[in-house]
């Protein structure tokens, strides 16, 4: 069996307002990658995948706050080290991030070279200019960029060239986990076949041993991830294969969200499509109950009181109160 690369157990992150009202943007959240395995997230905007990306990487810089959990990452709690000690022996080496909107991270006043060589040295002060500019070179050449990228400003590269260009730099010191947020956003079909299937290249080459990949396109993933973690209000509220998420949602949000999007695969192009009512709730205060009752067609007094505890079938978890075969008879009758 494939060993954990990141185990993330009772993860709680917030952010401090001017006001000093936190918003508890991840609540509890735990779960496991193994290596070879790519787990994508999905989820409404503002419900927190960006933060959670964000917390895994011990990016806690204000608003945003740790407040308890632990992430493994190789079995030690990168929580417990100095910040000086994660940026030079974790960050870009064990575990590796490609921001949202990745097409501006890259410096507009630097060459690519350049902004290569001092990102390198941050983690590897040692290397020479030419040790990097090989690195580069060789990664360049495996996402299939022209070598000549590296003598460009970003402004003269397009949109599919610069978000390769991020995940080179992203992956070149080989990280055994890369977060990639939103990697495809803002590209055509055509770039978006490209970058992901560079990204599955780069994991079956073992530059990468193992990928989160946060999007909003749930068709998408179902083509990228091994398994789907569906996030709502700071929560993960449904974790299973590819398959089982698409097709087989136990989660009413989960079976709601696949209800709400255009499906183009068997089985699923002729459902009717149904928005979610409501909006989700407000996170500048602790919750009680499950999250979703608001807008779930099916809550009790009991679902809006009392609080969801995660349940395990098989190889999947999800938080509800009703159990798998009460769920499937309820979504029977829509």
């Amino acid at each position: 069996m494939s060993a954990d690369t990141l185990v993330v157990k009772d993860l709680y992150t917030h952010y401090r307002t001017r006001l000093q009202e936190n918003v508890y943007a991840v609540s509890g959240v735990t779960v496991s990658l193994k290596e070879g395995r790519v787990l994508g997230i999905a989820g409404e905007s503002g419900c927190g995948k960006s933060t959670l990306a964000l917390s895994l990487m011990g990016f806690y810089f204000p608003p945003l706050h740790f407040q308890s959990g632990t992430i493994e990452i190789g079995g030690n709690d990168i929580m417990k080290l100095d910040y000086e000690t994660l940026r030079t022996n974790y960050l870009g080496r064990e575990i590796a991030y490609i921001p949202q909107a990745a097409m501006n991270a890259l410096n507009p006043t630097k060459k690519v070279g350049k902004f290569i060589r001092d990102v390198v040295r941050v983690h590897k002060g040692d290397l020479s200019d030419k040790e990097i500019d090989r690195m580069a070179n060789e990664r360049f050449e495996q996402v299939h960029l022209p070598t000549r990228v590296l003598k460009a400003f970003p402004v003269e590269l397009s949109g599919g060239m610069k978000q390769r260009t991020v995940i080179a730099v992203s992956t070149l010191l080989n990280p055994k986990v890369l977060i990639a947020d939103e990697p495809t956003s803002a590209l055509d079909v055509t770039s978006q076949k490209a970058v992901i299937k560079m990204m599955r290249q780069l994991m079956d080459d073992g530059v990468v041993k193992s990928m989160i990949f946060i999007t909003h396109e749930l068709p998408l993933l179902y083509h990228v991830a091994h398994d789907i973690a569906i996030m709502y209000a700071g929560q993960l509220v449904e974790i299973g294969s590819s398959h089982d998420i698409v097709f087989e949602a136990i989660h009413p949000y989960a079976h709601a969200l696949m209800g709400s999007i255009i499906v183009p695969e068997e089985g699923l192009k002729a459902h009717k499509l149904s928005a979610i009512p409501g909006a989700p709730p407000n996170l500048k205060s602790k919750l009680s109950g499950c999250r979703f009752a608001e807008r779930c067609k099916y809550a009790t007094e009991e679902c809006r009181n009392q609080e969801m505890e995660e349940k395990v079938v098989g190889q999947r978890m999800y938080r509800c109160r009703f159990s798998v075969d009460e769920l499937k008879e309820k979504y029977a009758h829509e």
